[in-house]
């Protein structure tokens, strides 16, 4: 089963249960020694090579998504994302966003029997801060629509307006823009779960337990509550993971408290075509 097909198949658990996120991220991974054991035997400071051909092939056919860095192959982070699902759910981080808009990460669904059924890579693409109470229910679904509604517009100017410190390099994705929406001022997503008839499905919920080090002394804990949208392309599926992320600790800090929308962009990358060295 793969990641995308464990969420629909556990979609209803998600609406209706969250787990409350106490102490710092390093308490947790720590005692999970998240930095061993990993599929693709992955750790903090190893090389992960991932091959041009999907990007090319996206980015041809008009998907957001940008080049990867080759001068950012490190994998500097590594978190488990807990779901009530069979399965385990881990992201390698290439770049965490932290000190700037570049967030990238390849996400791993492992299945109940060890074997890595999907992989996917995704870029942040903007980030929104949701300061009032009404963005905060709409980007958490607690409203009733918003986050889970059917279908996800992401309209050009999202993209235009943002400054260098929320958008990814405008050198990259934000160059293109020109081709990816043609003479539109939008493009269309679709919700990836749930009935695709019903108008609002609740979005799900998650905690994400980010080491930053080998030895778990520096890392993050937070809740997410997302939903992913996707769009079709030329024999490819462009994902848009829409999610809120309410930070509880950095380096165990509680203090350190922020709420934030991030909008990532992916495509389905193929196990052969990645190597972690």
């Amino acid at each position: 089963m793969a990641w995308t097909d464990a969420y629909q198949y556990a979609g209803k658990i998600f609406g209706k249960h969250s787990t409350a996120v106490n102490g710092s991220a390093t308490q947790d991974q720590g005692s999970n020694q998240a930095d061993a054991n990993l599929p693709l035997k992955a750790r903090i400071g190893g090389v992960l090579q991932l091959q041009k051909t999907p990007f090319i092939r996206a980015i041809s056919q008009g998907s957001l998504i940008a080049m990867p860095d080759d001068a950012n192959c490190l994998i500097r982070a590594i978190s488990r994302v807990r779901l009530e699902i069979a399965g385990s759910l881990y992201r390698y981080y290439l770049n965490t966003g932290d000190q700037d808009a570049n967030e990238s990460f390849v996400q791993l669904y492992q299945n109940e029997q060890g074997d890595i059924s999907e992989v996917m890579y995704y870029q942040r693409l903007t980030r929104f801060i949701p300061e009032t109470i009404e963005d905060q229910q709409a980007f958490s679904g607690e409203a009733g629509a918003g986050l889970g509604d059917r279908t996800y517009t992401l309209w050009r100017t999202q993209l235009e307006n943002q400054s260098d410190a929320q958008s990814i390099d405008a050198e990259s994705s934000m160059s293109n823009l020109d081709s990816v929406f043609g003479d539109s001022d939008q493009i269309d997503y679709s919700r990836d779960a749930g009935d695709p008839n019903s108008e609002f499905v609740a979005p799900f919920k998650a905690q994400e337990s980010r080491i930053d080090d080998a030895i778990g002394q520096h890392g993050l804990l937070q809740d997410i509550v997302f939903m992913p949208y996707s769009r079709a392309l030329d024999g490819l599926r462009e994902s848009l993971l829409i999610s809120t992320e309410i930070v509880r600790s950095r380096d165990g800090d509680t203090s350190r408290r922020e709420i934030h929308v991030d909008f990532m962009i992916g495509i389905p990358v193929e196990l052969d075509r990645l190597l972690i060295q």
